[in-house]
């Protein structure tokens, strides 16, 4: 193995479909019309020296040392700036350029450090290849001027040396190494869209800065490494390269975080990470990554990780390190003596989202198979099942409509209960370029985003009060009907006609208009009446939505609203259009599509379909139960009610993320055997009586599936730490419990799921290494897949339109508990918090803490940082508040990343009418002042201290 290098082409592809021919150093080259020089010679590989220049930002021209000479042309230009032109002659090297370059190296060498032995960029170093590529090999000017690069000079204090700015927990900033190419603050402004860095002073006098000559810490710096990738000196450098050095092979792979599924390469010095580089070449991220995948995987080789399995009889009794062999036996002896006992029904299981395809296939097959019912559930279920439901019931699909790409051809976005830019941070940046270039944005949410406002950014802001989605989306279609903005070619070609009209007299009534709906939702008739303008008539049209959507009572309807929208626009089937879930994990959407909801196997067919189950019979050798099984809330009331009594839950924290912990809390407890298979002992760990090890992303082969159906390589990169792959573990606990599953590499078993699912035919770990990856469907009519869904028809024949009537959720407000709590993610952590809380992204965000309103804290005497109890009609618990007015009054809003704040003891047992989705995003609560933890956050605490005894191993006497 060696490093992967990817071609650096100076300049942006030109998207232009006119060829241009032109001659470079005798050569005839043919590029699209807008290609730059540089990017011309690079393709007919010639590499023209560079500093400023690079492929992710535009050109810049202020290194001058990628002049260039065109005939017929006075002076040397630069090739960076210089588009092609037809029949152009191009020279790339002369006397007279060699000459210029070199001294332009000079005078950069003139005021650069030249420690180069010692330096962490030592063999990655563009400066360090540049001096070579021009043949410097003396500096005619010394330091004995001004220089950047000494702390004093001449005896004295050097007042343009700055000191090493080491604040940023995964990289440094050295001034002194700083050629001022701009490239960090450009990848910071047009990648990222941040814009935290520019340069100050002038002249001589000029450095780059984050804010206003702050640290990167103190900036506004997201920390995304788009400026130490574009780097090119040790100017900005890896903490991990500062101590390990530089890497000597690469290894491809997908990132474990949220569902973007951002490509990276893993550079390596044997099994030991030196950093995570996005590549350039993922259809996903396309070159960029955030603070999670670039720089927070630390928690792989954590201290807290557990690597041996552990068993114990009761939860009160500390755990006890044992053997694969002993663990496995126990867990097996303990489900079996259950079935015995309660019947062949009182066992079940959870997948993972976390976990790859594979991984999860076998866990369900697992669960039908081996265990004999379909008692298997995933996180999806508290999260997207309602996309699951609402878009196969419109469209005939269980997932979005477009690539990531699609944004790129969007005029209008409307985003719905989502907040890229926390939980979807590379998408965000590439949507926000967009933004950037003219296409407007509209955001429906209780809460001013970080999308609402950003650099160059402002969108439409309509803040609906926590609960009414449906009311709000109605209220559009209201406009729209009524306002004659329906695209009526579209809806009688590709819709039910007659569905379509009753749909669009219900949505035409009165009580549906935005002035009628204005008192529940609290929106403005006006502002709602011009987002639909927007959204109708703008030109594409792209729909994205989240959490905020799906998490209520009328989740699933407000889907089907939401579709509903999007047909009688006819924003969908090409590009820049679309309705697209933000799915929340890294293999969420694979976790669905591999069969772990109770009623569908793999690729969404029912159970209960005599053809297709018999397929998986004959393919597992076994007879399969025709009825559905237990959703994960069925499994909580049955546990309580004393018929289900074993669970095995792969790579999810149920305690920490399900809704009403109390509820969560009585079930694990009643139960006889929790198996949980994880990294480390979470909090659903409080209540299990097996411990079994988990492997982490760099630990396994595999694939995941983003938020755009997109299939990627999941590679290892390290042997698991302990002992085996998560695949390797499941099919062992099979074979222990008498199912026995047959398979030497994941690629086999990606094999067996190409063969039982329709939509996965054209898959195979070969096809991946060609494509890099794929998005299904992907069979025979489409064998490259398909990155926009429904061009020229709906998968499930015409559109249909759905009526959505607003149902208010039974979840009030009243004197007790008078203001509404929603909840949401933040950056720099994830999901439960148990990867992101063991790395330095705790810098950001070390607690969970409750946003409110001045005027409501002004009434509850509550300051900003103080103490308060927050309290539901389920709960409660006491947080740190923080006075802000990105909540409305009335609203109050926190995240859930950290278990010593448990917001879910607060959250209740309401759900979506269709999916049993919980509706975390209203909880009626009030807030008051507090000392500190709840008694029930100390008993909380208590136990899970109690619960994760470890009994120190005795040796055997000699």
């Amino acid at each position: 193995m060696s490093l992967i290098h990817e071609i650096d082409f100076g300049t942006p592809k030109s998207k232009s479909e006119t060829m241009v021919t032109l001659t470079i150093d005798g050569n005839q080259i043919t590029v699209p019309e807008g290609t730059s020089i540089m990017r011309a010679a690079m393709e007919a590989g010639t590499q023209i020296p560079k500093l400023c220049a690079t492929d992710m930002v535009d050109a810049f021209g202020s290194c001058r040392l990628c002049l260039v000479e065109i005939e017929g042309r006075a002076g040397t230009p630069a090739s960076c700036t210089t588009p092609v032109m037809p029949g152009l002659v191009v020279h790339t090297q002369s006397e007279r350029l060699k000459k210029l370059r070199k001294g332009v190296m000079e005078l950069y060498i003139s005021d650069h450090p030249l420690d180069c032995l010692t330096c962490a960029a030592n063999g990655d170093c563009e400066l360090q290849d540049m001096a070579g590529a021009v043949g410097l090999r003396d500096v005619r000017y010394g330091y004995e001027g001004e220089n950047h690069v000494f702390a004093k000079s001449h005896g004295y204090e050097n007042d343009n040396w700055m000191p090493k700015d080491e604040s940023n927990p995964y990289f440094t900033y050295d001034p002194s190494k700083c050629i001022v190419c701009s490239r960090c603050v450009r990848a910071c402004e047009e990648v990222q869209g941040t814009f935290a860095l520019t340069i100050s002073g002038r002249g001589f006098d000029s450095r780059v800065s984050p804010g206003m000559n702050e640290g990167f810490l103190g900036s506004e710096c997201v920390s995304c490494g788009a400026c130490v990738q574009a780097c090119p000196t040790a100017t900005l450098t890896e903490k991990s390269v500062i101590e390990i050095g530089q890497p000597e092979h690469s290894v491809v792979t997908t990132c474990a975080y949220c569902g973007v599924g951002c490509a990276f390469k893993a550079e390596m010095r044997g099994e030991e990470v030196v950093r995570m580089v996005p590549w350039k070449d993922g259809k996903a991220n396309r070159g960029h990554s955030c603070v999670k995948g670039r720089f927070a995987w630390g928690y792989t080789t954590h201290k807290e990780r557990i690597l041996k399995p552990m068993i114990r009889e009761r939860i009160e009794d500390p755990w006890q390190e044992v053997s694969w062999d002993e663990a496995l036996n126990f867990a097996a002896a303990k489900f079996r003596s259950i079935q015995q006992k309660y019947g062949r029904d009182a066992v079940g299981g959870i997948t993972s989202s976390r976990c790859t395809n594979e991984e999860t296939y076998l866990v369900q097959k697992l669960i039908r198979a081996g265990f004999g019912n379909n008692n298997v559930d995933t996180c999806a279920r508290v999260c997207h099942s309602p996309t699951g439901y609402g878009l196969s019931q419109t469209f005939g699909t269980s997932a979005g409509t477009q690539d990531f790409d699609s944004v790129e051809d969007t005029d209008v976005v409307l985003i719905i209960g989502a907040n890229p830019a926390s939980a979807h941070p590379v998408f965000a940046s590439r949507l926000k370029k967009r933004l950037r270039q003219g296409a407007r944005l509209i955001v429906i949410d209780p809460r001013r985003t970080e999308m609402v406002e950003s650099p160059h950014v402002k969108a439409l802001h309509l803040p609906l009060m926590p609960g009414t989605n449906v009311a709000v989306v109605t209220a559009l279609a209201h406009v729209i009907v009524t306002e004659s903005l329906v695209n009526e070619t579209f809806v009688r070609e590709r819709c039910d006609w007659s569905e379509f009209e009753e749909w669009a007299a219900f949505v035409a009534q009165e009580k549906y208009s935005p002035e009628a709906t204005a008192i529940m939702t609290g929106v403005d008739p006006k502002d709602l009446r011009e987002a639909a303008r927007i959204y109708a008539t703008g030109g594409n049209g792209a729909i994205y939505y989240g959490l905020g959507v799906t998490e209520h009572s009328q989740g699933s309807t407000t889907v089907i609203a939401i579709a509903n929208l999007a047909m009688a626009t006819g924003n969908i089937g090409r590009p820049g259009v679309g309705v697209n879930p933000l799915r929340g994990q890294n293999n969420v959407q694979g976790s669905c599509d591999m069969g772990s909801f109770p009623h569908e196997l793999p690729g969404y067919r029912h159970i209960a379909g005599d053809a297709v189950r018999e397929q998986f019979e004959a393919m597992w050798n076994v007879k399969l139960n025709n009825e559905p099984g237990l959703r994960i809330p069925n499994m909580f009331d049955a546990a309580i009610e004393g018929s289900f009594m074993g669970l095995y839950v792969q790579g999810e924290d149920i305690l920490q993320s399900d809704p009403n912990t109390k509820h969560v809390v009585a079930a694990l407890s009643a139960m006889e055997c929790v198996i949980v298979h994880d990294l480390f002992l979470n909090e659903t760990a409080n209540y299990a009586h097996v411990f079994l090890p988990g492997s982490t992303f760099l630990e396994k082969d595999g694939t995941f599936t983003n938020a755009e159906r997109r299939i990627q390589r999941v590679r290892k990169v390290m042997t698991p730490l302990n002992g085996y792959a998560d695949w390797e573990v499941t099919i062992m606990l099979g074979k222990a419990m008498g199912f026995e599953m047959n398979y030497t590499h994941p690629s086999e078993i990606m094999d067996e799921i190409a063969a039982l699912t329709p939509t996965f035919a054209g898959v195979s770990y070969a096809r991946l290494d060609e494509l890099g990856s794929v998005q299904w469907p992907c069979n025979e009519k489409a064998p490259e897949g398909t990155p926009v869904m429904h061009i020229g028809g709906f998968v499930r024949g015409k559109g249909k339109f759905i009526l959505t009537e607003y149902i208010a959720t039974d979840e009030r407000t009243g004197p007790r508990y008078p203001l509404l709590l929603t909840t949401g993610r933040i950056l720099s952590q994830y999901n439960v918090g148990a990867q992101t809380r063991r790395t330095e992204n705790v810098v950001w965000h070390a607690e969970d803490r409750l946003e409110i309103h001045p005027h409501d804290a002004e009434q509850r005497g509550v300051r900003d940082g103080d103490w308060v109890r927050l309290a539901s009609r389920a709960g409660e618990t006491t947080l740190r508040a923080e006075i802000t007015d990105r909540v409305a009054p009335g609203v109050v809003y926190t995240t859930f990343h950290h278990p010593d704040t448990q917001a879910n003891v607060i959250t209740t047992d309401f759900s979506d009418w269709a999916t049993n989705c919980p509706e975390y995003k209203v909880t009626a609560v009030q807030i008051s002042p507090s000392n500190g933890p709840s008694d029930w956050q100390k008993a909380y605490d208590e136990q899970a201290r109690h619960s994760r005894r470890i009994a120190p191993v005795v040796e055997a006497a000699e």
